[in-house]
């Protein structure tokens, strides 16, 4: 594998970034990428990280917390390169950056029917734990038909 270098997000990187997931198959139409690519860097208590091969945006990852527990949204591997251990990388970093913030934990959510995140996630050392997980839209014009 050609070395990873891994940083923060930039203003040039945003559209890239929103391709990459629409790629991978990120994207649904009530969550806008700019939008959330937007409200993670305005707050200090979430970032985007990109991992570049030769200057080329290959994987990233959103990450955040809530002071006590970490999330991660949109982890990504371009498709051409998946399989490379660029995933792992930018879990890696994703956990210590959440680590140089004082979070403990990191909790994911994975759809139910997405077996093969699932198993990623498990061979990274990631259990599951019986949780109900529960949503309210306060939006309701952004909510799914």
């Amino acid at each position: 594998m050609a070395e990873l270098v891994i940083s923060e997000i930039a203003d040039a990187d945003e559209g890239a970034v929103a391709a990459l997931w629409a790629r991978c198959g990120l994207t649904r139409p009530w969550n806008d990428p700019a939008a959330d690519i937007a409200f993670a860097r305005s707050v200090p208590c979430s970032t985007i990280l990109i991992g570049r091969i030769g200057g080329d945006i290959a994987a990233s990852v959103m990450v955040g917390h809530d002071g006590h527990r970490g999330t991660v949204y949109y982890l990504s591997v371009d498709p051409s390169r998946q399989g490379e251990g660029l995933g792992r990388c930018m879990m890696d970093a994703a956990e210590a950056w959440l680590k140089d913030q004082d979070v403990w934990k990191l909790n994911l959510m994975v759809r139910a029917d997405n077996t093969a995140v699932v198993d990623f996630y498990s061979a990274l050392g990631y259990a599951q734990e019986e949780r109900i997980n529960m949503a309210k839209w306060l939006d309701p014009s952004r909510r799914p038909a």
